[in-house]
Order: structure tokens, then C-alpha cells, then sequence
């Protein structure tokens, strides 16, 4: 890995992400709907908005606003919120936090069921413990997040109600932080009565989050665990005695983990998309939950700065995933 290539990909981001803030940009201001009438009360008289529209810079011509909203940019200026009067780089990063949380708990849970179940498939292949695992993950891809979600609530939060279906801690906890990262701030300060609540309330939106991810990871450790097993260091290895867990674990599933990687971490950026319908419906204040109610209340400042963080964050994990690739990968990190 080179210093040279990390520069390359982060040059070609800039295009991308000059691309997305067009299209949005454009989009959204053509689409039927106006912003300031869903601000003011039926009857509002014309003076008053007219004057909003001019306090929101929406009386000028699409391509003047966009030079304004851009120039905003290269300050790190995303604007003000229409329906919540704040800045909107201030809301982003209150409510950022949370969603993190919860898509890297999401993510652990995926690769640590879905890790397990692939290794198990190939481990008993042939036997009725593979076609458990073949089920499972059929079933885990054919449902979305959101119905694993619904499902949860009900099982989880209405018929046996031992977990908490709203929020992402009891507001009856006295518990002050100093940062908005409140699981990791937690474990850092061993409060492990925040922590504990905290999982509560993860929990089941992280779970609805992880089981379509985790079937597919399965499905694919499955696939290059299986033909791994068929190469000839791992027939030679087991021709000198070694076991089927030893040359599964040791030697076959380091050369299966590359397209596993690779296409978790294409599966993770659909993770940060899947947190807007999941984090709505558990009442989850992370920045899926924050796209929504913008996009009800018309609010174009806070989502075109919900849509440039999360294209940031794509890029982010594609870079992340290239990289782990090539640790993983002596050919490509020699090429």
C-alpha cells in the first residue's frame, strides 16, 4: 500500500461528491413543493413569505443558490435548517453518533453469525447441519431489515416485552455526556449500567440491521470456503494429518476471507442506507430517523447535507474495504 494510491482515490472523491451535490441539488428544487408554505400556518399572508423565501435565499435563479450553497461548502458551512432553525453541520453531527453505533454493532453481529454459520456449512457439508445453514440464510435475504424490525417489535416488545421498542436510553437514567458517542464514552468510563441499557435499546434495531447482511455473508464464506477446501495446500494439509477444523480455520479460510471482505463491505454502505426506514420505526434518533423528517418537512438544507454525509461515509467504506483487501491480498498489495 502506497502513499500515491490512498492520494488517487481520494482525488477521484472529489468528482463524486461535486456529482451527488449537483443531482440533489437540482433535484430537489424542481420536485413539486414548497418549504416555506409547510413552515407557515393556511392563510399566511404573501409578504411573509416572500420575506422567508428571501431570508432562505429561495428567490434566487437554481444556479445562483447552488454557487452560494457550494461556496458555503468550502467552509464547512451546510447551511441552515429550514424546519429546525440550526445549523445544519451541528445537527448532522449530533445525531451522526448514534447511527454509527449502531451500523458498526450491526456489522458485528452480521460477520460474527454470518462468519459462523459459513463455517459451519462447509465444516458438516453434506449433512443436515448445511442445510440448516442454506435455510437460514435463504430466509435472512428474502426478508428486508425493516420486516425483521416489525417482527422484533412484536415478538420482543409486545408479546414477550422484555426489551424496550423506542429511543436509545431511559430518559429516567441521570447519566450526562461528554460526547454524543454515548456506548463508547460508557465503556470508557466502565459504566456499565449505561452500557447495559444502551445495548437494550440497540439491540433489536442493530439485529433487524444484521440478519440480511449476515445471510449473505454466509452464502458467500460458504461458496469460497468450499472451493478453498478443493485447492491443494488444503488436500495436502489434510494428507499430512492435519484436521478438517485446522485446515478449515487455518489455512483455507485466510485465502476464502478476500471476496468476503470485499463484498461486506459493499453490503455495509447498503447498511448505512437500510438505518433510515430501521431507526424510524424504532424511534431511533440517529441521522436514518433525521432523513426522514426532513424529507416530510421539505427541508433542503438538512437533506442535502444528509446526503452528502452519507455519500462521504460510502466513500469512506470503500476505501476502508480496497485497503483491507490488499493487507489480505499479497498479489494485489506487491502489484
Amino acid at each position: 500500500m502506497s502513499g500515491g494510491y490512498l492520494l488517487r482515490r481520494l482525488l477521484l472523491a472529489v468528482p463524486t461528491l461535486m456529482g451527488v451535490a449537483v443531482i440533489v441539488f437540482v433535484l430537489l428544487r424542481v420536485v413539486p413543493g414548497d418549504p416555506i408554505a409547510m413552515m407557515l400556518p393556511p392563510g399566511a399572508r404573501a409578504a411573509d413569505i416572500a420575506n422567508l423565501r428571501h431570508l432562505y435565499g429561495l428567490d434566487r435563479s437554481i444556479p445562483v443558490q447552488f454557487l452560494h450553497w457550494a461556496g458555503g461548502l468550502l467552509h464547512g458551512d451546510f447551511g441552515t435548517s429550514i424546519s429546525m432553525r440550526q445549523n445544519v453541520v451541528g445537527i448532522v453531527l449530533a445525531y451522526l453518533p448514534a447511527t454509527l453505533e449502531l451500523v458498526l454493532v450491526a456489522f458485528l453481529i452480521a460477520c460474527v453469525v454470518g462468519g459462523g454459520l459459513g463455517i459451519a456449512a462447509v465444516y458438516w457439508r453434506g449433512r443436515w447441519p448445511e442445510a440448516v445453514v442454506d435455510g437460514i440464510a435463504g430466509l435472512g435475504q428474502a426478508v428486508p431489515d425493516f420486516l425483521w424490525g416489525l417482527m422484533l417489535i412484536l415478538v420482543l416488545g409486545v408479546a414477550v416485552p422484555v426489551l424496550p421498542i423506542s429511543g436509545r436510553i431511559d430518559p429516567r437514567i441521570d447519566a450526562s455526556f461528554a460526547t454524543q458517542f454515548y456506548l463508547l464514552e460508557s465503556l470508557i468510563r466502565l459504566r456499565f449500567d449505561l452500557v447495559g441499557d444502551l445495548l437494550r435499546h440497540l439491540i433489536m434495531p442493530a439485529v433487524a440491521l444484521a440478519v440480511p447482511l449476515a445471510a449473505i455473508i454466509a452464502r458467500v464464506l460458504k461458496s469460497s470456503l468450499a472451493e478453498a477446501m478443493t485447492r491443494d495446500f488444503a488436500l495436502m494439509a489434510m494428507a499430512r494429518g492435519f484436521s478438517r477444523w485446522h485446515v478449515l480455520t487455518r489455512e483455507a479460510l485466510r485465502n476464502a476471507l478476500i471476496p468476503t471482505v470485499t463484498l461486506s463491505g459493499v453490503q455495509f454502505t447498503f447498511l448505512l442506507g437500510g438505518t433510515v426506514l430501521v431507526e424510524r420505526i424504532f424511534g431511533y434518533p440517529g441521522i436514518g430517523n433525521l432523513a426522514i423528517g426532513a424529507v416530510i418537512d421539505r427541508d433542503l438544507p438538512l437533506i442535502q447535507g444528509l446526503i452528502l454525509t452519507f455519500a462521504i461515509l460510502f466513500i469512506l467504506t470503500n476505501l476502508v474495504v480496497d485497503f483491507a483487501a490488499i493487507a489480505l491480498n499479497p498479489r494485489v498489495r506487491h502489484g
